[in-house]
């Protein structure tokens, strides 16, 4: 029965994570989540004409960037908001004032609900309702990290695997006398369905180019955020294309080459490891049987024998 109500704590606890976590992926990609939600409070825009009237979901989201926008500054953020915690929001996407707070409001909230829950639904007494108050904050603090960091290693992941066909569109595209700003003007809009991360990021990188940065700084998320030596590598051919000229599809097919055999000798590794674990394995469950099968027989055939031997 216990662990029935520990499975429901945990379930209304990651039923929380995941509503947040749908509300700022919607408005991640405006990139300007505290502008969009202010539009979304105003009763009335510029033209004279009513706003569009909130839907729940953007109430809700703006509920939860006002009450993390109340501990903006103090010592409460900086202690909930770690320079880990900084890098997977900036990996994900979240590191701007609306994201950082609605992740501290979550961390706040289910600090409090999962206690909560906890003693309404166990009823504990003396340590036990101690050690619920205490396990229950941890967890509660500790949930929403463990998800984003989740969500950024999946983010990564996406990016290793979506990295050599990002090189081949772009050989592609070199090929036919596009340049680096066309080539990544064209993969941003056209191609983003092939790639969806690493196009996500690389529109935004176009979009914050046409508004004035420089390239590189437009760069700069795709270069260091996802920690990805290959991207910045890549990232960094690209930027000296840029600025210097020059004939770059050989340069991409060597890098193209040499990462798709850095991945085969990664995958030759993993195979060799798998072989071990499954030895082990056999080991475990196979062998047994297996000398079961060869020497059950025998073993009957002997006890019968001693059966047989002490009988009168």
């Amino acid at each position: 029965m216990s662990l029935l109500i520990a499975l429901s704590i945990a379930c209304v606890a990651l039923a929380l994570l995941l509503i947040a976590a749908g509300l700022l992926h919607q408005d991640r990609r405006a990139q300007q989540v505290k502008a969009t939600l202010q539009s979304a409070l105003d009763s009335q825009g510029k033209s004279g004409e009513p706003a569009a009237p909130r839907t729940r979901w953007q109430a809700l989201l703006a509920e939860l960037v006002s009450l993390g926008g109340h501990f903006e500054g103090s010592r409460l953020q900086k202690a909930l908001l770690a320079p880990e915690d900084r890098l997977l929001l900036e990996q994900v996407g979240w590191n701007h004032q609306a994201g950082a707070a609605v992740f501290l409001a979550l961390r706040l909230l289910l600090a409090v609900l999962v206690p909560v829950l906890g003693l309404l639904l166990l009823q504990p007494h003396g340590l036990r309702a101690l050690a619920m108050v205490g396990g229950g904050l941890a967890f509660g603090i500790l949930l929403p990290k463990f998800a984003l960091r989740a969500w950024a290693g999946r983010l990564r992941r996406q990016v290793d695997d979506e990295l050599p066909l990002l090189i081949d569109l772009l050989r592609l595209l070199q090929g036919i006398g596009f340049s680096v700003d066309q080539s990544l003007q064209m993969i941003g809009e056209k191609l983003q369905v092939a790639i969806p991360v690493l196009g996500h990021e690389i529109q935004q990188a176009n979009l914050a180019y046409t508004r004035g940065r420089s390239r590189p700084q437009s760069l700069r998320r795709l270069s260091e955020d996802f920690g990805n030596e290959d991207l910045r590598s890549l990232m960094q051919m690209m930027l000296q294309v840029h600025q210097h000229g020059g004939a770059v599809q050989e340069p991409l097919k060597q890098f193209g080459m040499r990462l798709r055999e850095q991945r085969r000798m990664k995958m030759k590794e993993k195979v060799g490891k798998l072989s071990v674990k499954m030895t082990v394995v056999m080991m475990l469950t196979l062998l047994p049987a297996l000398m079961l099968v060869l020497a059950g027989p025998a073993i009957l055939a002997l006890a019968g024998a001693v059966a047989g031997m002490g009988a009168p």
